[in-house]
C-alpha cells in the first residue's frame, strides 16, 4: 500500500493502518533500532512503540515522507532507551563516542548554536553537497549507527577507506559550518 493510502487509514481513525504500517515499514524500522540496541527484545519494543507514537501523532500531523517520519521516531526511541539501559556508570559508550567523532564539527550543544531546525536544514544543505557514495557512508555512521565493518561490506570498501571518507566529511562539515556562521 502506498504511504497516501495509509495516512487516509490514519486519519481515519482505522487500526489496519497499524498492520499496513508494520508490513511496509516493519523491518527497516527494526533493523535502525537493533543497529543501535543490538538486542531484538529491545528493538521489537521500539518498533511497538513506533507504532503507538505514530498513531497519536497522525492526525493532526501529516508526515509528507511517512518512511522518514517512522524512522526518526524509532531512532530516538532507540537512542533514548540505549542511554537509559547504558549510562556511562554501567559502562555504555557507542553513542558517546560516535558524538565525540562529529564534536570536533559542532562543539556545545547544537540548541545553544542555532535553533535545531536551523541546524537541521544546514545539515540536510550539506549532505546534498556530498557525492552519494560519501553521503551513504557519513549517514550510515552517524545517522543509522552503523559500524566500521559493517559500512564498508554495505559499500564495498576497505575499513581504512571508511575511516578516511568520514574523517575528510567530518573536516568538510567543519568548514562549512564555519562558512555559514557557527565558528567551532
Amino acid at each position: 500500500m502506498e504511504d497516501a493510502g495509509i495516512l487516509a487509514l490514519y486519519f481515519a481513525r482505522d487500526e489496519q493502518a497499524l498492520a499496513e504500517t508494520q508490513k511496509k515499514y516493519g523491518p527497516s524500522l527494526f533493523s535502525v533500532s537493533y543497529q543501535i540496541l543490538r538486542c531484538q527484545q529491545d528493538a521489537e519494543e521500539c518498533v511497538n512503540d513506533t507504532y503507538i507514537r505514530a498513531w497519536n501523532a497522525i492526525p493532526p500531523t501529516k508526515p509528507t515522507f511517512l518512511g522518514a517520519f517512522l524512522l526518526k521516531i524509532t531512532r530516538n526511541l532507540s537512542l533514548s532507551y540505549y542511554k537509559a539501559a547504558r549510562a556511562a556508570k554501567r559502562g555504555g559508550g557507542q553513542v558517546e563516542a560516535l558524538t565525540q567523532e562529529l564534536s570536533d564539527c559542532v562543539t556545545g550543544s547544537p540548541e545553544l548554536l542555532l535553533e535545531a531546525a536551523e541546524l537541521s536544514r544546514l545539515l540536510d544543505k550539506f549532505l546534498r553537497t556530498l557525492p552519494q557514495k560519501e553521503r551513504c557512508v557519513f549517514l550510515r555512521r552517524y545517522w543509522y549507527c552503523d559500524s566500521i565493518s559493517d559500512i564498508a561490506a554495505q559499500c564495498r570498501m576497505a575499513s581504512g577507506t571508511v575511516k578516511s571518507s568520514l574523517h575528510r566529511t567530518r573536516s568538510k562539515l567543519k568548514r562549512y559550518l564555519q562558512e555559514e556562521g557557527i565558528f567551532v
